[in-house]
């Protein structure tokens, strides 16, 4: 015979209540986040709305918007051989500061954890392009790029070199751009790797060092692997920046010679507001284009690149 046993309501274990937010919580919460939703509205949606409605419609001679003309500033923009050179020059341009600031940078960085005398000298002074603005050090290099009087023809002389038109020459002004460009960056990245190769756990190097790993395959095999977010950071970050770069542009080479160091955003700049234009239309529509390239292009970099990020 079985017996069997009835549990009082009082004998069962009481059912865990659930935890209820005091009713204000969510509409406390909502009050904390309308400053910064307003501002994310007014200063980025909103203008990123009004872009879009631009590119779609037509401007006068003094830049009041017309009708509505669809996607017609599209059709033009992508049958144009001019912008087809654009975008060459933005892809280059971008190909030729990116990986060179990141890459010097990295070596610089390594050599800098090495112990050699005057170590805080050498650091504050490859991280001093990080403490000028854009501004700043686009006229330093046009004085040093000055054909006449600069210094970079002036030391080339000593050696029978040159002159060269570093700005004005339309093979080497995208290359000149560029050089000074990752001059800029190589501040910033040195910074963001030295603190990447500072925060690197003693006891693997140490380990490493004992398994035999010295060198440059301690550096490959081990330092590198530890530092891939610091370095896919800076490939996102730093294409992004070389995408949107323009102060160097407008000072040193306002676009030439030749558009050839004409990139989208100076596009951007010379059809909305360069030589009295007003095509606002067109310029947004450029804009567009130009936010498209660099969300395919982060998109891609973290759908390949991050694969290879160690997290430690």
């Amino acid at each position: 015979m079985t017996q069997t046993t009835v549990l009082t309501e009082e004998a069962r274990p009481a059912a865990p209540r659930r935890s209820r937010r005091p009713r204000g919580a969510a509409a406390m919460a909502m009050l904390y986040l309308l400053p910064a939703l307003a501002v994310f509205g007014v200063f980025m949606f909103w203008p990123l709305v009004k872009s879009i409605i631009i590119s779609m419609q037509g401007t006068d001679i003094i830049g009041r918007p017309g009708g509505f003309v669809g996607l017609e500033h599209y059709r033009h923009m992508f049958s144009d051989p001019a912008f087809a050179k654009v975008i060459g020059v933005t892809a280059g341009f971008t190909l030729l500061t990116v990986l060179p600031s990141i890459l010097i940078a990295l070596a610089i960085a390594l050599l800098l954890q090495e112990r050699i005398r005057g170590l805080r000298f050498f650091r504050s002074a490859f991280a001093l392009p990080f403490a000028f603005s854009v501004a700043t050090a686009s006229v330093i290099f046009g004085v040093l790029y000055n054909p006449a009087s600069g210094v970079i023809n002036g030391l080339l002389s000593y050696v029978g070199i040159g002159p060269f038109g570093w700005l004005t020459d339309p093979d080497m002004a995208l290359i000149s751009v560029s050089l000074a460009t990752v001059w800029m960056q190589l501040g910033y990245n040195l910074l963001i790797l030295s603190a990447g190769l500072g925060a690197m756990p003693e006891d693997v190097l140490e380990a490493a060092r004992l398994d035999g790993a010295t060198g440059l395959r301690l550096q490959r095999s081990v330092v590198i692997p530890l530092i891939t977010p610091q370095l896919f950071f800076l490939i996102v970050t730093g294409t992004i920046h070389s995408l949107q770069s323009f102060g160097q542009i407008y000072i040193l080479t306002k676009g030439g010679p030749e558009n050839n160091t004409t990139t989208l955003v100076y596009s951007i700049y010379e059809q909305a507001f360069a030589y009295n234009n007003s095509n606002f239309g067109y310029a947004s529509a450029q804009a567009m284009v130009l936010l498209l390239v660099v969300l395919v292009i982060t998109a891609i970099q973290f759908g390949v690149l991050e694969r290879r990020v160690f997290y430690r």
